[in-house]
């Protein structure tokens, strides 16, 4: 099998994901997944759509993370590994879309306003 590659994105976060067969390794900018993500949530995030399509050692994953921060990364991640499964076996759709990891999720960082002291939160008001 040759190289699939996928995009995935979350919030400022993206991971351009390679996937080929292997014996289950993950790298992820030259690095082990362990030394990566230092939590277990977020490994375990990073690799829920292997686990759930039962493919966990069979595929050498190779992931450029960019942008973000960890937990953005990870999930970016997933995103990515589940859109290169899928495309290796279009019958892992249904599977993943219905866990909710074929979806991008869309939600960002809502913009400072000018006046304003954050985006929504404002200056105290002073009537007199």
């Amino acid at each position: 099998m040759e190289t699939i590659n996928a995009l995935g994105r979350r919030k400022t976060a993206i991971a351009r994901v390679y996937v080929s067969t292997g014996k289950g390794s993950i790298l992820i900018n030259g690095k082990d997944i362990a030394e990566y993500f230092p939590t277990v949530i977020l490994q375990n995030t990073a690799k829920q759509a292997l686990k759930l399509v039962d493919v966990a050692g069979k595929y050498d994953i190779v992931a450029n993370l960019d942008g973000g921060g960890i937990s953005g990364q990870a999930e970016a991640l997933s995103l990515g590994i589940s859109r290169a499964l899928v495309k290796i076996n279009p019958e892992y759709k249904s599977t993943l879309k219905t866990h909710g990891l074929m979806t991008r999720d869309s939600r960002m960082v809502e913009r400072k306003k000018p006046g304003q002291k954050k985006a929504r939160k404002r200056f105290q008001f002073s009537k007199r």
